[in-house]
């Protein structure tokens, strides 16, 4: 696929290549295509893939799997389950276990609350119940997401 509209920076190339082993390939085409039909949302796919893919998730110090742990809890604690969803389905791709997902859930349900920390498991449940395949989660997020 053709990036064209997007400025190709170094970090957007190094973010993009990070998104698509963690996300998946076909997700983040989807998401990119969903942005080039409707340019409103290229800033935020810009934005996301430079500096949250390409320049945080880039970072040594951390594996991208404790990367991804602590991006389960974050978005438990927010109350954020489609993109829990998605991001459960690239942890248990990328190596993560069922047992890890359930201790980082278990923390939210602890520390940001137990009504979170249940729809935490119910969302990352139904990924898990798939088979890792994700949801309706994974589609392309016309919104700019993941």
């Amino acid at each position: 696929m053709t990036t064209s509209v997007f400025n190709e920076t170094d970090a957007f190339r190094t973010g993009l290549s990070i998104r698509k082993t963690w996300l998946g390939e076909e997700h983040v085409e989807r998401s990119l295509k969903a942005a080039e039909a409707n340019p409103f949302t290229v800033p935020m796919q810009q934005i996301a893939t430079e500096s949250v893919w390409g320049q945080l998730w880039s970072r040594p110090g951390l594996e991208l799997k404790e990367r991804s742990l602590i991006t389960l809890a974050i978005l438990g604690a927010l109350h954020m389950e489609e993109e829990l969803q998605l991001h459960t389905g690239a942890a248990l791709r990328n190596g993560l276990t069922e047992e890890q997902i359930s201790e980082v859930l278990l923390h939210v349900a602890l520390y940001a609350g137990v009504p979170r920390g249940i729809a935490a498991f119910r969302a990352a449940r139904a990924v898990v119940e798939a088979g890792g395949a994700g949801s309706e989660a994974s589609k392309a997020d016309p919104a700019g997401g993941s």
